[in-house]
């Protein structure tokens, strides 16, 4: 089944497009559940059945792993069988009728307005970086979009005139996003002050660079985030997805329609936004705690 593993990951690759990271997580996935078969006598794919993934399932969660990677698993799990199917090394679904578990709802942490004012006045503008790093803030939680699709932003996706930025998505999906006046405002500054001294004589397709001409890193970029937020004092837990978060919540509490929301962050089924309907919902009890007489 080795083989088939190496197949499957070409296809998620060309065929189907998805990001290097995701192609990575299906691979060390399945590879993790083809090694259980095979030390346990499976090595045909035909001769797996439900039976198999339930026990690989439960081996995993005795071994510590929670609930949503189990799920994220299982996910890689029934995407290879239907490659398998699709391709008729198998003529019947083993994971069929196997559904993923239930997960709690995990509620994003989202930034209060005065704290995403302090992160996004954090970069020094006096400075290439600074004032780079200041655009990249602003375009972050202007447009909602992830950092993966911030640091890969092309310099051709971006459109002063109309006032969008076209952004390339998980699996290569396209998806045009407001960027606002502010937001394009400090982007353009760093287009025409900053990154040609950033380049100095070398070329980029990427709007953000580093001194070295490379284009910046969504590591190198998540640091620099955590750094401002030291620097700001700003204690809330932070992710890589904070200001996205912040970005819809705060659209949600200003009257923003939730498929609107879902457009512009790129999600594919609108049961992914509704996570946001719970965050307003968990706001207003607090609220109601914090001020009501008998709360």
């Amino acid at each position: 089944m080795y083989q088939q593993v190496d197949s499957f990951v070409s296809y998620l690759a060309v065929v189907k497009g998805l990001s290097k990271n995701s192609v990575e997580s299906y691979g060390r996935d399945i590879l993790k559940f083809v090694l259980y078969l095979d030390n346990n006598g499976v090595t045909d794919a035909a001769r797996v059945d439900h039976r198999n993934i339930l026990d690989f399932l439960s081996h995993i969660r005795e071994q510590g792993m929670n609930t949503r990677s189990t799920a994220r698993i299982l996910v890689s799990i029934k995407q290879f069988f239907k490659f398998l199917l699709t391709e008729k090394v198998i003529i019947n679904d083993p994971t069929f009728l196997i559904r993923a578990p239930k997960m709690k709802i995990s509620i994003p942490d989202v930034l209060s307005l005065e704290d995403v004012e302090n992160l996004l006045s954090a970069p020094e503008e006096n400075s290439l970086e600074g004032i780079r790093d200041k655009a990249m803030l602003e375009v972050l939680y202007a447009t909602g979009v992830r950092v993966s699709e911030l640091v890969q932003l092309e310099l051709n996706s971006v459109n002063f005139e109309l006032g969008y930025l076209l952004i390339y998505g998980k699996g290569g999906k396209e998806r045009i996003v407001p960027v606002g006046q502010v937001a394009a405002k400090k982007l353009n500054e760093y287009l025409n002050t900053s990154r040609p001294k950033l380049l100095k004589s070398r070329k980029s397709i990427y709007v953000f660079v580093t001194r070295r001409g490379s284009r910046m890193t969504r590591q190198g970029f998540w640091k620099l985030i955590k750094g401002y937020a030291l620097k700001k004092e700003i204690n809330k837990k932070l992710s890589p997805h904070t200001l996205r978060h912040s970005f819809a919540t705060h659209l949600l509490e200003r009257g923003a329609d939730l498929r609107t929301i879902q457009l512009m962050l790129g999600h594919s089924d609108i049961a992914t936004t509704q996570i946001y309907t719970h965050v307003e919902r968990e706001r207003l009890k607090e609220v109601h705690k914090k001020y009501h007489p008998r709360s």
